[in-house]
């Protein structure tokens, strides 16, 4: 029995709370916070349960502080913005309570995101006897999980690891994205980097792409090579790994859109001054976009996202795909969201489990892959997101 506070009102931190809700063996009391109540409210209205709410600041250290001594929950489940990472990992050091989050930290006026930040707080998480679990979502996240399982169950060592996320979801927007707008578009306008031969490749943005066909009839579509904090933890943590790439799937709307939006500099970081006013253009254009938990009722197709993994096993070469296949509708008829959110959202509730239960309870700041795949991988089928692995003859992506 166990009280946690969920910071986060957005489409990831609804669907959080939606599955915490469904297990109140595990997760007794609920708390969702967020700078506007409203919003935890409104997600609240939508439970089999009754859960807490709250207003509070996550980048201001002492009042987030203060709400954690008042509450004291036992888990802080992070699910606000990748730049809130520290200031409330400062809190919860203040307040003695374990951390989990689903994306490292990003600085706000740097489109730059990795894990050095948040590594840097081993010692004072170890030191106080807390666990801080980073990246527990699907990618970073399931995927890093996905990565650990078959490296334990199928292979001796691992040598290549491509990442795969295709979300084939039709919306009807002419442009929208489904996920925080600001924090996406940043990703696909961020220099690519890959894992090769010991080093990270660094490469333009979009610069590579490829088709891959989705099992299970979900379809053939163009993915493009992009940067993604996993490849960052993944490289350390299987140094086997002689390669390491992530893909994702875009659509030729999406990108022209995007293309013209860089062009008139709505996608730019840094603040203008328009009317006597500081005005940032990419948190102007993600006001004007549709707010990603709306897409739930008007998304319809499937996500598909997995990993392609080559090793040797027993001294022979072997290629192992393991994927996740997830309808937009379904997640909508569960938790009133689509599926960008849930696969998010369910491994977040996931990982909250495997600390309050002790599976992955151990002081420290460690990434989601340092831990034994196997109960996280069990909980995946049965909360949600069933997985499946298949055994490759070959694998290239044309």
């Amino acid at each position: 029995m166990s009280k946690v506070m969920i910071i986060g009102a957005g489409g990831v931190g609804g669907v959080v709370a939606h599955k915490c809700a469904q297990l109140p063996e595990v997760f007794s009391e609920i708390m969702l916070a967020s700078r506007t109540e409203s919003k935890c409210k409104a997600i609240a209205e939508q439970l089999n349960r009754p859960i807490r709410t709250a207003q509070v600041d996550a980048d201001n250290v002492p009042e987030l502080t203060a709400l954690l001594k008042k509450e004291t929950p036992d888990l802080v489940i992070n699910v606000a913005l990748p730049y809130q990472d520290l200031s409330i990992m400062d809190a919860c050091l203040a307040a003695g309570v374990d951390y989990m989050d689903t994306a490292n930290y990003e600085p706000l006026e740097t489109a730059k995101f990795e894990y050095s930040w948040q590594w840097a707080y081993q010692d004072k998480f170890q030191q106080a006897g807390l666990t801080a679990l980073l990246g527990s979502g699907f990618d970073p996240g399931a995927t890093n999980v996905f990565t650990a399982y078959v490296a334990k169950h199928y292979f001796d060592e691992i040598h290549e690891l491509d990442i795969i996320d295709v979300n084939g979801g039709d919306h009807g927007y002419p442009f929208a994205t489904n996920f925080n707008p600001e924090i996406n578009i940043r990703e696909v306008s961020a220099e690519c980097r890959h894992w090769e031969n010991g080093e990270f490749v660094s490469t333009p943005p979009m610069s590579k792409k490829a088709t891959f066909t989705c099992p299970e009839n979900v379809g053939t579509y163009n993915i493009y090579r992009m940067y993604h904090e996993e490849l960052e933890s993944l490289s350390k943590h299987f140094p086997s790994l002689k390669r390491a790439q992530f893909w994702m799937s875009f659509s030729d709307n999406y990108l022209k859109h995007l293309e013209v939006l860089g062009n008139v500099g709505m996608t730019g970081i840094e603040a203008i001054e328009y009317k006597g006013q500081q005005i940032v253009p990419i948190q102007l254009l993600a006001h004007l976009l549709p707010d990603p938990a709306s897409l739930g009722p008007r998304t319809k197709g499937n996500t598909c996202i997995g990993c392609v993994v080559r090793g040797v096993k027993d001294d022979k070469e072997k290629i192992v795909y393991i994927y996740n296949i997830k309808d937009h509708q379904d997640c909508y008829k569960e938790v009133q969201s689509q599926a960008i959110s849930y696969t998010t959202g369910v491994p977040a509730m996931i990982g909250a489990k495997m600390i309050l239960q002790g599976h992955w309870k151990k002081a420290g700041v460690w990434n989601i892959e340092q831990f034994d795949p196997d109960p996280f991988m069990e909980d995946m089928n049965r909360y949600g997101l069933p997985w499946k692995v298949i055994e490759l003859d070959t694998f290239s992506l044309l």
